[in-house]
């Protein structure tokens, strides 16, 4: 029977429910695939992790104790102001985001480094190079070998300091590790005060340059300022300009100022004012009429006493004259002396009014004379306003002078009072201290970095040989390698897999009739009548294939033939422990009958054609139309013939006994077979006229793999079905 007689519909149709089912199905996550690779190779991976935590742990032992020393500091976003005068660097500055990162890298520059190294003499101190396990290049002494070993104790102290900010505070940890605990705290706390130090220096240096630069502007204008106020003076004494006293404002500009002429007038014209008052009051006197009842009469203490007199002497008169009559000798006496008193008032009187006209001639006399006197100073202060506007030129520019030079003044003294006697705004918070415990190595952080080393190098390697390995690793590969359904997969065993097929309900077992029931889905027909087994290469499991698969058809009670074609390397007569002297080679030779070449065996419906004698040239043949005869013969007694065929490269068999039959498994090893074999030898076969049903994956250890839906299901939840149910297991197994 040909393939061309006989061949059924193609793979599309004929697999179509487990490719319904594949199309459902995603392909495997990349987790699960990943987790599948390290299944694989999980000798390797283990193998490098060991070998990475053994070497970190000599490592560790064979590494010297280095001891770290930690100081700490604060870092101000001000400076602090002892002196509460300005600097020349504005306070705002410090807050910009960069501030902290420009100190940071202050701690790390190598100018630090070098005041260091100068402080400690490090050119010149070997234990310095001991305790970081260096060697110097050259011994010292001569001034270009200091320089070498300078640089290079530069190197180390750069190398070995860690500068560690902590987060949202203004503290910053400097760390310093050696091998010597003792000097690891020298250098940490040296380290700190030579940051403040330097730091000092640079507001110091920066402020001289200010100083240097406002002395020589101080000369200039001190020089300015004095000819300016000399012009101003020569000026004022040119022009008879006596000046008293000035007023300046709060920025030191003269805003008014008191001449001796202007004085004068003004004490003139305030003298004229009350010579004039006074005049008038003696005028408005003068003009009075009766002088008796004035007030310089009523004040006058002669008057009052005489007018006191008088009274009394009047009282007196008057009373004598009620007691005696009036020409009593008494009473005429007291007339007499009131009539002189009389007389006395009368002249004091007269004499009161004619001083009143002399104080008037007076005032007059003196408010004249102090009038010219304010008009001769008017026109003398008129002629000094006019003077005093090129004056007030020269003592404005004076004024300017002295206000610039003053300013600067005061400002070179707050810049030098700045630059000596400013705080740093670098605190330290804690000093270093000799440590006592080594801070490396560490054991337990070794470890966990060779463990990690240790994966990352398994994942490479594991990452390049899955890249390299081009085997067979899960389901999909056989459909995106081949293009071809996969028709079943067959576990490893590590026990002759013959032996268990003897038992059904044996992993092996179930595989091969899994594959038996997705075979019943190749043809129109149902199960193949005649097929061929083969493979790329000789140890793939093509003939174990073909005795399992054979077993299991003739479980169902059809009658199989099973046939070793493969004529240059036979098996199955040791598998099946049968003579091997007559067989297939006989039959395409045309010697002895047929039935004479069958071995029967005791398993159910299984008989047995070996391949015979080894014949000088088996591709002869089978080129002929001899062995499509011989299936032709023999199918009339068997249902079903499966041909064990032999390896397809290098050999021109398998190709022959393809073309004669229905179609071909092919059976791939799985991760052994490469895929460029396996697709070289599938284009050989279809090269040659041959229908590929699918691909059978041999050799499958499941307990390296968990494919899922893949390698795994049908051998997991698949087993749940029963024999009866072997319609849906293979469709699931070939999914």
């Amino acid at each position: 029977m040909t393939q061309s007689s006989e061949q059924g519909p193609g793979p599309e149709m004929a697999v179509s429910p487990g490719d319904a089912l594949e199309d459902r199905i995603s392909l495997s996550p990349i987790l699960i695939q990943y987790w599948q690779a390290a299944v694989r190779w999980r000798i390797l991976i283990g193998g490098i992790v060991l070998g990475a935590i053994i070497v970190a742990f000599i490592v560790t032992l064979l590494t010297a104790p280095r001891f770290t020393a930690r100081s700490q500091i604060e870092i101000s976003r001000e400076h602090k102001n002892v002196t509460n005068v300005e600097g020349l660097e504005s306070q705002q500055e410090g807050r910009d985001l960069e501030f902290y990162a420009t100190q940071y890298a202050l701690l790390k520059a190598t100018s630090l480094a070098e005041r260091v190294a100068a402080r400690l003499n490090l050119a010149k101190n070997d234990d310095f190079f001991e305790a970081h396990g260096v060697e110097p290049d050259v011994a010292p002494g001569a001034a270009a070998a200091e320089r070498t070993r300078k640089r290079a104790a530069v190197k180390l102290l750069l190398s070995h300091i860690d500068i560690a900010p902590i987060r949202t505070s203004r503290l910053v940890d400097i760390n310093y590790t050696s091998l010597s605990p003792t000097q690891s705290a020298q250098v940490a706390n040296l380290w700190v005060e030579e940051f403040i130090g330097s730091t000092m220096d640079r507001q110091f240096s920066s402020t001289a340059d200010a100083r240097k630069f406002l002395e020589a502007r101080l000369a200039a204008l001190r020089e300015r300022l004095e000819q300016s106020e000399r012009n101003a003076v020569i000026y004022a004494s040119s022009k008879d300009i006596v000046a008293l006293d000035s007023v300046r404002d709060a920025d030191g500009k003269t805003v008014s100022q008191r001449t001796l002429a202007g004085t004068d007038l003004e004490a003139l014209n305030e003298e004229l004012g009350k010579a004039r008052a006074e005049r008038v009051i003696a005028e408005s006197r003068a003009k009075a009429g009766s002088a008796e009842n004035t007030p310089e009469v009523l004040a006058n203490p002669t008057i009052t006493q005489l007018r006191a007199q008088r009274s009394q002497l009047a009282a007196e008169y008057a009373n004598l004259q009620v007691r005696f009559a009036p020409g009593y000798p008494q009473a005429r006496a007291l007339e007499q002396q009131i009539g002189s008193l009389d007389a006395a008032i009368a002249r004091e009187t007269t004499r009161v009014g004619r001083s009143r006209q002399l104080v008037l001639q007076e005032a007059v006399a003196r408010e004249s004379s102090l009038d010219r006197k304010v008009e001769t100073l008017k026109s003398e202060l008129d002629r000094q306003k006019r003077d005093a506007i090129q004056y007030n030129i020269f003592q404005r520019d004076a004024d300017t002078n002295r206000q610039l030079y003053d300013a600067l003044l005061q400002r070179y003294k707050e810049i030098g009072v700045a630059g000596t006697v400013g705080a740093s705004n670098i605190a330290i918070v804690d000093r270093a201290e000799a440590p006592t415990v080594p801070s490396a190595p560490k054991l337990p952080l070794n470890l966990a970095l060779g463990l990690l080393i240790g994966l990352g190098l398994a994942a490479v390697t594991v990452f390049a040989l899955e890249q390299i390995d081009e085997g067979i690793r899960s389901p999909d590969d056989v459909r995106q390698a081949f293009g071809l359904p996969l028709l079943g997969n067959v576990p490893y065993s590590a026990n002759d897999p013959i032996v268990m097929l003897s038992d059904p309900k044996s992993m092996i077992s179930e595989a091969y009739f899994s594959l038996r029931s997705t075979l019943d889905f190749t043809t129109s027909h149902g199960l193949p009548r005649t097929l061929a087994i083969t493979s790329s290469r000789s140890g793939e499991g093509k003939s174990t294939t073909s005795v399992a698969l054979a077993e299991v058809i003739g479980r169902s009670g059809k009658r199989v033939l099973l046939i070793d074609a493969d004529m240059r390397s036979p098996s199955l007569h040791r598998y099946l422990e049968i003579d091997n002297a007559h067989g297939l080679a006989n039959a395409l030779a045309g010697e002895g009958d047929l039935a004479a070449l069958l071995h029967t065996m005791n398993k159910r419906g299984l008989t047995v054609m070996t391949a015979g004698p080894t014949p000088p040239s088996p591709a002869e043949l089978l080129s002929g139309d001899r062995l499509a005869q011989v299936l032709s013969l023999l199918h009339d007694k068997f249902d079903h013939v499966v041909i064990d065929a032999p390896p397809v490269l290098g050999l021109a068999d398998a190709p022959l006994i393809a073309r004669t039959t229905e179609g071909v498994v092919f059976v791939i090893e799985a991760e052994k077979t490469h895929k460029r074999l396996a697709r070289a030898s599938m284009r050989r076969l279809t090269g040659a006229g041959s229908h590929i049903f699918g691909v059978v994956v041999s050799k499958i250890d499941f307990a390296r793999h968990s494919y899922g839906y893949g390698y795994g299901y049908g051998y997991g939840y698949g087993y749940g079905y029963g024999a009866q149910d072997n319609q849906a297991a293979p469709v699931q197994n070939s999914a």
